[in-house]
């Protein structure tokens, strides 16, 4: 019988699957699209503080320079879809269709979330990523006033500067 399910195993693996948890515990929280976002708008001024190496620039100076170029664009990226990933988690599996009453521009806030991650995903576009920041900061408060919190606005703490959407506590 064993043998029987090794086989099954070995001719029909498992998928590995990727979801919050989806019980539902109630357990959300929009902080981590907020630090995406902040992340995204940092690499952004990280980008454009680059500084471009001269036409007489050594190999190692073009190296150092596309090397840095390269991986503040891999975490832009990666952090613009993990802002969308967080959420549609959210989005998805939180909000219902009572909460729509408190926030009726709920929808169009997510796609524009939703939009802007993209365009940040392709640009390098400062101000694209600070217009995703704005689109996570109301989500964060459409999300907290459907739980009755009231929030506050208070400074990131983080190189990036701006602003993070907490529970007023």
């Amino acid at each position: 019988m064993i043998r029987s399910f090794a086989l099954l195993n070995r001719l029909f693996p498992a998928e590995e699957a990727h979801a919050h948890c989806d019980i539902p515990c109630g357990i959300y929280d929009p902080h981590l699209a907020q630090i995406a976002a902040q992340t995204v708008v940092r690499m952004n001024q990280l980008i454009e503080g680059l500084p471009r190496p001269g036409a007489d620039a050594s190999k190692e100076e073009r190296d150092r320079y596309s090397n840095s170029l390269a991986r503040y664009i891999v975490v832009k990226e990666e952090h613009a879809e993990l802002c969308k990933h967080e959420v549609r988690i959210i989005w998805g599996d939180y909000f219902k269709p009572e909460h729509l009453e408190k926030a009726p521009d709920l929808h169009s806030t997510v796609w524009n979330i939703m939009k802007l991650a993209s365009k940040n995903r392709q640009e390098v576009n400062m101000e694209a990523a600070q217009d995703l920041l704005a689109e996570v900061q109301r989500f964060a408060e459409a999300f907290w006033a459907s739980k009755g919190v009231s929030v506050r606005r208070q400074p990131s703490n983080q190189a990036v500067g701006g602003e993070s959407v907490v529970p007023a506590a």
